[in-house]
């Protein structure tokens, strides 16, 4: 029996509150998505059995209904007339559904939208700077051998730039020219500019200013290495203006005058007033930190241990270096402020490690893991930036975990004979405290590993996108063993020559209206599923079938050209919708022969319906091609 599509949309609007509960509609290849004012008002199972939806699921603030290719279209247009809503584009409502977001978590994702990208160049050097410089202090004459100079400029080469590559990402976050967002980057890490791990052992008086208005508006000629959050506001600001610009200004001038004017604005407020007020505030935390570490028996060192990753963030850290150099200065002085640190930066990888074992999510893994080692090293950019803080709650573990393994060292009155190393290569430094220093770094990261385990939990979305191993062998209904698979591969559903979109002869399907993916020419008339997930909806002439997959992938597989004609005649379907599949499960077979006497194509469409959530989608195989061989990555 036909779905009333009326009926059913009639249903999804009376069951989700009317219009009063509404924020914004649209839909994709099989799914309704929806932004509600409130979730709590609306009757999931009740809407779960409305005829026509086949599935309900909540993500990122959006309420998405399964309904199925080729009826969800049907289906929105009367959900559109019945609520006398105005369509909206996919991205028009993640971005509703984002801005109904608490403004501590809108703003926790928009750092995680800035930093996630660049990690990749964080991790790599972080990775090797560590182990420089632990081969630096390890191997005698080393650190004055000309493989030490080039390795070491190769590794702190991201950090050394870190502002601009921060600008660019932001820019790109904030909507704004990448490459003005660079060139604001670069300003700040100008060379015109002192260095800013150098200025702090200067006097104030002997720093250069520039005065541009007399007293009233002057520029300290001092950069900002290693800082985080002035660069990001300077590149939201940069973006604020830009797009102000763009609106105001006529378009025949808007190429030179735009660029010039953002640039020079942007450049003026980040150097006159927003650096200025972030030093400001610096040095405070300086002074503060200097001195409480000097108190309250050990209980000064654990609040600092707590902090430390706070001013991480902050990106202020590397300055801690002039409170190290003051105590190595003193007299026989031993810096007590590395254990801190050291504390402080194990439990942050500590945490991070725990989320890397326990998360489903394959591309979570891969960021904590590797992220983690960094952090053990020394480095903790990656840990606190692209996995702890993104999730928050690792965060706090590892606060909890620095500061109890920073009271330990305080306590035990380790200290360390140079500055600017921890973690793991800290031994080299701590040379006369190594069981005591063993208990900080174990302390500290038993605490912090244990409570992010317990408390720590994946978002369900990203659990339910996973595979519950990145790796796993899979059979077809024969008990046949299939290649290894893994959720970001799509394997071939058929046996034939693989060819480019365009060349599918269909316009609907070469021009990519349904999705980016790929033609093939079958050699055998079998379709086995190509990832493993779920069935959405078998057309009623069998000659199409539509599935859902790992990371929210939504396929369609459609066999041959203007098939629906032949009325399923010679196809014959092995699955319902709902079934759940796996990777080389036979789903369909059809007849070549009968397709070519009916006079029609066999070229089948593989489309990823929703290929345009995925920025790295890609082809990785065309031409001759078996059943289950890799075709496409995402």
């Amino acid at each position: 029996m036909a779905l009333d599509y009326g009926k059913c949309a009639k249903e999804i609007y009376e069951t989700l509150g009317g219009r009063d509960n509404l924020v914004s509609a649209a839909h994709c290849a099989t799914r309704l998505r929806l932004v509600t004012v409130d979730n709590g008002k609306i009757d999931m199972k009740k809407l779960e059995n409305i005829d026509g939806v086949k599935g309900v699921f909540s993500s990122n603030g959006q309420l998405q209904l399964i309904i199925g290719t080729g009826t969800v279209n049907k289906v929105y247009e009367e959900f559109l007339a019945v609520s006398g809503m105005t369509a909206a584009t996919k991205e028009e409502v993640k971005a509703a559904a984002a801005a109904k977001q608490p403004l501590i978590k809108r703003m926790v994702k928009t750092l995680g939208d800035v930093f996630v990208p660049i990690l990749p160049a964080i991790v790599a050097s972080g990775l090797m700077m560590g182990l420089v410089e632990a081969l630096g202090k390890a191997i005698p004459g080393f650190s004055d051998s000309a493989w030490y100079g080039v390795l070491d400029m190769i590794s702190n080469t991201a950090f050394t730039f870190l502002p601009a590559i921060i600008a660019v990402s932001a820019a790109r976050v904030f909507g704004g020219n990448i490459f003005l967002g660079g060139v604001i980057g670069m300003l700040m890490i100008h060379p015109g500019l002192i260095n800013a791990w150098s200025v702090a052992g200067m006097a104030e008086s002997d720093i250069p200013v520039w005065h541009l208005i007399g007293n009233l508006f002057k520029i300290r000629q001092v950069g900002y290495q290693g800082h985080v959050i002035p660069v990001v506001i300077a590149v939201w600001l940069m973006c604020v203006i830009e797009k102000w610009l763009h609106k105001h200004v006529p378009e025949m001038i808007d190429l030179f005058v735009t660029p010039l004017c953002t640039v020079m604005i942007t450049a003026l407020l980040t150097l006159g007033i927003i650096g200025p007020i972030f030093s400001t505030a610096e040095s405070y935390v300086l002074t503060f930190a200097k001195w409480i570490i000097t108190v309250g028996y050990g209980f000064g060192a654990m609040i600092m241990g707590g902090l430390y990753p706070v001013t991480v963030v902050a990106g202020i850290h590397h300055m801690y270096n002039v409170i190290e150099a003051g105590m190595l200065s003193e007299v026989g002085g031993l810096n007590t402020w590395m254990p801190i640190a050291s504390a402080a930066n194990f439990a942050q990888g500590a945490a991070c490690l725990a989320v890397g074992l326990k998360a489903k999510n394959a591309k979570t893994k891969s960021v904590a893991i590797p992220s983690s080692l960094s952090a053990a090293l020394g480095i903790t950019e990656p840990a606190i930036f692209g996995v702890n803080l993104r999730f928050t709650k690792p965060l706090l573990c590892g606060i909890a975990g620095g500061a109890v393994g920073a009271l330990l060292g305080s306590i035990m009155h380790i200290g360390a004979t140079a500055y600017g190393v921890t973690g793991i290569p800290g031994y080299l430094t701590t040379l006369d405290y190594p069981l005591q220093y063993t208990i900080v770094l174990v302390v500290s990261f038993t605490i912090s590993f244990v409570l992010t385990w317990i408390f720590w939990k994946e978002d369900e979305e990203d659990a339910k996108r996973a595979v519950e191993k990145t790796e796993n062998k899979t059979q077809d209904v024969a008990g046949e063993i299939l290649e290894e698979t893994n959720d970001n591969t799509i394997y071939a559903p058929i046996t034939g020559n693989v060819v480019a979109l365009e060349l599918i002869p269909d316009e609907t399907f070469a021009s990519g209206v349904l999705g980016n993916g790929i033609g093939i020419e079958p050699e055998v008339g079998e379709v086995v599923a190509p990832f493993n997930g779920t069935i959405v909806t078998v057309a009623d002439t069998k000659h199409a079938i539509g599935l859902a997959g790992p990371n929210d992938m939504e396929m369609l597989i459609h066999v041959g050209v203007d098939t629906v004609k032949m009325q399923g005649e010679g196809f014959e379907v092995f699955v319902s919708a709902g079934d759940t599949v796996k990777a080389g499960q036979r789903l369909m077979t059809f007849s070549i022969d009968k397709i070519k006497e009916s006079g029609y194509s066999t070229t089948t469409a593989v489309l990823l319906n929703n290929s345009d959530d995925y920025e790295n989608f890609k082809v990785i195989k065309t031409g001759a091609t078996k059943k289950s061989e890799p075709v496409i990555t995402i």
